[in-house]
């Protein structure tokens, strides 16, 4: 991701310039593209509980604030975050441009997920920059994460879901695993349960696997994972289109 954008401290009541010190502790961030979001009051419950583990201040009255400085036209991948400074926590805006989105993904196998708290999105940032940075290095575009019994996890950025037949299934949530907006909002489109299990790449060769995020949204993945043949871009894509219809205007004043 580039480094491009602007970084606001929230001071309570306004907004203010800030450099790029401290410790990041947790982020969360969705795509706002033409003042629209899908999915932007769970990505706030996730942010919150998340923030809850390390601030005892609540995330409402910055996320509004958050909400009515969303640009209305164009497309922006903003990030929120509790920045650890000193012998203090404070929140801060990222708001950046959003990169082109991608409809197809490379997995990279970096083995044994090695994160410290799988089911907080920010924690373990540096680590799931650098396997990432390593999967561009290896040719691909995304870590694949492991457990140790060599099950599929998620990716670097990313959920793994897969098909088998007409049943969309993924590991199952608990606290090896970010608790994904996408995902819930794929699964809910379905119409029907997801599917939990555990499922090693051997046991996924012959299965439809996609990557699925609030940036790129649905990516059938085409190497390292699965089976890819032309007809999955193109399911792959009809099932994006109902996951955009799923945006809606910010409203702020869902967080008041």
């Amino acid at each position: 991701m580039s480094d491009s954008g602007i970084r606001l401290w929230w001071d309570g009541d306004g907004w203010s310039p800030s450099d790029t010190t401290g410790l990041v502790r947790v982020v969360d961030s969705w795509l706002v593209d033409e003042g629209r979001v899908r999915g932007l009051d769970r990505h706030a419950r996730r942010f919150g509980d998340a923030c809850s583990r390390f601030s005892g201040s609540g995330t409402n009255g910055f996320l509004a604030a958050v909400a009515e400085s969303l640009p209305a036209r164009g497309r922006w991948f903003p990030r929120v975050e509790l920045v650890e400074t000193g012998h203090r926590t404070r929140l801060r805006l990222w708001l950046r441009p959003a990169p082109p989105r991608t409809r197809t993904v490379r997995l990279w196998n970096s083995g044994l997920d090695r994160r410290s708290v799988p089911a907080v999105k920010g924690v373990d940032l540096d680590h799931l920059t650098a396997l990432r940075s390593a999967a561009v290095a290896a040719g691909a575009d995304e870590a694949l994460l492991l457990s140790p019994e060599g099950h599929v996890r998620e990716g670097s950025t990313t959920s793994v879901v897969w098909w088998r037949g007409d049943a969309l299934c993924a590991p199952p949530a608990g606290p090896t695993l970010l608790p994904g907006v996408t995902r819930a909002l794929l699964t809910e489109l379905t119409g029907q349960p997801l599917v939990e299990e555990f499922a090693t790449p051997a046991e996924l060769a012959d299965a439809p696997v996609w990557t699925v995020n609030a940036l790129h949204g649905i990516r059938p993945v085409t190497e390292g994972l699965g089976r890819f043949v032309a007809r999955d871009a193109a399911t792959a894509e009809l099932w994006q289109e109902r996951l955009e219809s799923l945006a809606v205007p910010v409203v702020p004043a869902l967080f008041t």
